[in-house]
């Protein structure tokens, strides 16, 4: 980690490695905790393979449905680590997301309480890696990590 240029969370997820995995990749599950409540999140695509995309839209009522976010997994290794951007969209094509272009390493591993849940989030300069945390990167990625740890822990 770079400090400079990116931003961590670490947890304990009292839920065992593979419900964590499933929440990461199954769209019924993923929707259930991405975006912070009361926020409805609805899942366009979510294709947990190298190339693959992940798109999610965003609903402040459950029936006007905005877009979130148009990314790209670079990296899925089963059960372990998921890594995806939002610098390219899923279909491939270069971007320059509002509020920040980010690339996110989600690692899991055995924990005898559970699972080890890791993100990372790299920026490519300081400024942007700045703006995303005055921008509520702890509070909202410390949300929806409560919410998949919900989710999971009594599934």
């Amino acid at each position: 980690m770079n400090p400079d240029l990116d931003l961590s969370l670490d947890r304990i997820i009292r839920a065992p490695r593979a419900a964590v995995w499933r929440a990461w990749t199954d769209p019924a599950r993923f929707a259930q905790w991405w975006i912070p409540a009361p926020t409805v999140c609805r899942v366009d695509r979510l294709e947990a393979r190298p190339g693959g995309g992940l798109v999610t839209r965003m609903s402040e009522d459950g029936v006007t449905f905005a877009p979130h976010m148009d990314a790209l997994f670079l990296v899925v290794e089963d059960e372990q680590r998921l890594v995806f951007t939002n610098a390219v969209d899923s279909a491939w094509r270069p971007t320059d997301p509002d509020p920040v272009a980010l690339t996110a390493e989600i690692t899991l591993a055995d924990h005898p309480d559970g699972t080890d849940y890791r993100v990372l989030v790299r920026h490519g300069d300081p400024a942007a890696r700045d703006r995303h945390e005055k921008l509520g990167f702890l509070d909202g990625w410390g949300t929806v990590t409560t919410q998949l740890a919900a989710v999971t822990e009594h599934a």
